[in-house]
């Protein structure tokens, strides 16, 4: 085994579906000069969105963020890859888990994991108000 290899790399999740990849740029920066952790937060948002929609077919919302975890900064250039696994289906609701894997822009092939999370999305109707998920999309 070589101990050149950083304890930090991993593999990418086999159990979870590729959602979105996105490359950040110099705009997203914050004054230290890594990503704002806000800018990650809405790729999130969206990446956890792509399973759901699957299911309420139709409009939805975001209704909670049940936990948010910034394991590693994210830096420009980085080649971000978002993971979705479903891990709860209610009547109205949808909860996803969200990871995400950084391929730093001078090591690509490599990966770290970055931030995860947790959301839950509510199915809505034209009036904004909460309706069933249709049981023939479950």
């Amino acid at each position: 085994m070589s101990t050149n290899a950083s304890p930090l790399l991993v593999q990418l999740p086999t159990d979870q579906e590729l959602v979105l990849k996105v490359i950040p740029m110099p705009g997203d920066c914050n004054a230290n000069g890594d990503i704002f952790g806000g800018w990650v937060m809405a790729q999130v948002d969206l990446a956890g969105s792509v399973l759901p929609a699957r299911y309420t077919q139709g409009r939805m919302a975001t209704v909670a963020v049940n936990e948010f975890v910034f394991k590693q900064p994210v830096r420009v250039g980085d080649i971000l890859s978002f993971f979705s696994k479903v891990s709860r289906i209610g009547r109205t609701s949808i909860t996803v888990k969200v990871e995400v894997y950084a391929e730093r822009f001078r090591s690509q092939g490599q990966y770290i994991k970055v931030t995860e999370a947790s959301l839950t999305y509510v199915a809505i109707d034209d009036k904004g108000q909460p309706r069933e998920i249709p049981v023939r999309a479950i």
